[in-house]
C-alpha cells in the first residue's frame, strides 16, 4: 500500500513510520505545520508544533530513507480546532482540543489530502489497536472495523481517536498498538539509530505555548469581570471571566475565605448568561448519570428490552486517562444521543467533554463516542 506517515517529530511517529516501512509499504513522510502562533512554534515550545519538531521529523525521514514533505495545515487547524476551542469555552463548555485535532485534522484534513494524492492509508504514532481497517482485504471499507485499547494501558489513546468514527479510521494504521511500553518504543528507536529516541514527550495544549490556558482565553476573548457564587447565590468574590474556569477546578479560584466547614471549594458550574462561576463542596461534583450528543457509533447497539437499545455491563470514560466507570448506556440512534446510568458516582463531569463507551470481553473495545451535553 501507499502509506502517508504523519511525522510529528517525536519518537512515536518515527517508530510507527519505520514499522510501516518494515511491513513493505511504500511510505512517504509528512510533517503538519499547524500553528500560526510564533510563540507556539518557537524553539523550546512545550507543545507538538515546535521548530525542533519539524527538523527532527525530517531527520527521521532521512534515516528511514523515505521522501519527506511539510504541509501547511495552519489555516485548517485555526478554523477547525482553535476556533472551536474558543467557541466552546465561550459557551461555558470544556472542550478537548486533542480530540478535535484527531477528528478534524489528522483524520479529516490530512486524510482528505492523502486520498486525493493516491495514498491508501495514513500511519500515525497513536497507541491503539485497530482491526478491519486499511490492512483489511477491502481497504477503506469500515465494515467490521474494531478500535480497541492499546497493549500499553498507560499510553492508550483510543479515547481521543474514537471521535474519528469508522469512516475516518478505515484508512488508518496504528503500528504501535501492540507495543508493550513506551520504554520498548524508545529502545527500538535507539536501535534503529533514530535521533528522537530520548526526546521528551510533548505536553499541554500545543497552541498554548506557555501552558497558561486562562491567559490564552483572556487574551482571545477579553476580560469579563463577574461574580464567584455559591449554589444558593451567595457572592464569595470576583473573577475576570467565566471562561477561565472548568468544572472540578480547585486551584486558582482567587477566594480569600474558606468554606464554613473549612473544606476546599471546587468549580461546580459556569454560567455564560450571567457571567457567574458557581463553587461548592466536592460532594456536589458527583454524578450518577450523564447525557451526550453528537453520537459516533463504532459498534451496533444491542437490544436492552422494552424497546431500548444500547449496552449493559459496559464502561464509560470522560477523560483521556480517566477512570472507566461501569454503566448501562442507552442509545437513540435517530437523535444521535446516549444516556448513561453509572454504577458508581463520577466526579467532575463537564459539558463539552468527550465520553467514550468501552465494552467487549475485557472492556477494551470502543463501542461509541459522544459529547457530554
Amino acid at each position: 500500500m501507499r502509506v502517508l506517515a504523519a511525522l510529528s517529530g517525536g519518537v512515536d511517529s518515527a517508530v510507527a513510520a519505520a514499522r510501516a516501512v518494515d511491513a513493505g509499504h511504500d511510505v512517504v513522510g509528512v510533517h503538519m505545520a499547524l500553528s500560526r502562533n510564533r510563540e507556539a512554534t518557537r524553539t523550546g515550545s512545550r507543545g507538538c508544533c515546535s521548530i525542533e519538531d519539524a527538523s527532527d521529523a525530517r531527520w527521521a525521514a532521512d534515516i528511514l530513507g523515505i521522501p519527506f514533505y511539510t504541509w501547511d495545515l495552519s489555516e485548517d487547524f485555526e478554523q477547525r480546532v482553535v476556533a472551536d476551542f474558543l467557541s466552546e469555552y465561550r459557551a461555558g463548555r470544556t472542550p478537548n482540543p486533542c480530540v478535535r485535532c484527531n477528528e478534524r485534522i489528522k483524520f479529516d484534513a490530512l486524510l482528505e489530502r492523502a486520498l486525493a494524492m493516491g495514498f491508501d492509508a495514513v500511519a500515525t504514532g497513536h497507541y491503539a489497536r485497530l482491526t478491519g481497517g486499511a490492512t483489511d482485504s477491502r481497504p477503506g471499507d469500515p465494515t467490521g472495523l474494531t478500535l480497541s485499547r492499546a497493549a500499553d494501558a498507560a499510553k492508550d489513546q483510543s479515547y481521543v481517536l474514537a471521535v474519528s468514527g469508522p469512516h475516518g479510521l478505515a484508512r488508518a494504521l496504528f503500528p504501535l498498538g501492540d507495543a508493550p511500553s513506551k520504554a520498548d518504543v524508545r529502545a527500538e528507536a535507539a536501535a534503529r539509530g533514530l535521533p528522537v529516541a530520548d526526546k521528551p514527550d510533548s505536553y499541554d495544549i500545543c497552541f498554548v505555548a506557555d501552558g497558561d490556558t486562562r491567559g490564552f482565553l483572556t487574551r482571545a476573548l477579553g476580560s469579563s469581570p463577574g461574580q464567584m457564587v455559591t449554589p444558593d447565590g451567595e457572592v464569595l468574590g470576583e473573577h475576570s471571566g467565566y471562561f477561565g474556569f472548568t468544572v472540578g477546578q480547585r486551584k486558582g479560584l482567587g477566594l480569600t475565605r474558606p468554606a464554613p466547614d473549612g473544606q476546599p471549594r471546587y468549580v461546580l458550574e459556569t454560567r455564560p448568561a450571567t457571567n457567574e462561576v458557581v463553587v461548592g463542596p466536592a460532594s456536589l461534583l458527583q454524578r450518577t448519570s450523564l447525557d451526550a450528543d453528537a453520537l459516533v457509533l463504532l459498534a451496533a447497539p444491542e437490544s436492552l428490552g422494552s424497546g431500548e437499545a444500547g449496552w449493559a455491563g459496559v464502561h464509560v470514560q470522560v477523560r483521556a486517562h480517566g477512570r472507566p466507570v461501569p454503566a448501562r448506556v442507552t442509545v437513540d440512534a435517530e437523535a444521535f444521543t446516549i444516556h448513561a446510568e453509572l454504577d458508581e458516582p463520577l466526579r467532575g463531569v463537564a459539558s463539552g467533554q468527550s465520553v467514550v463507551v468501552y465494552g467487549g470481553p475485557n472492556g477494551e473495545r470502543v463501542l461509541a463516542q459522544a459529547t457530554v451535553a
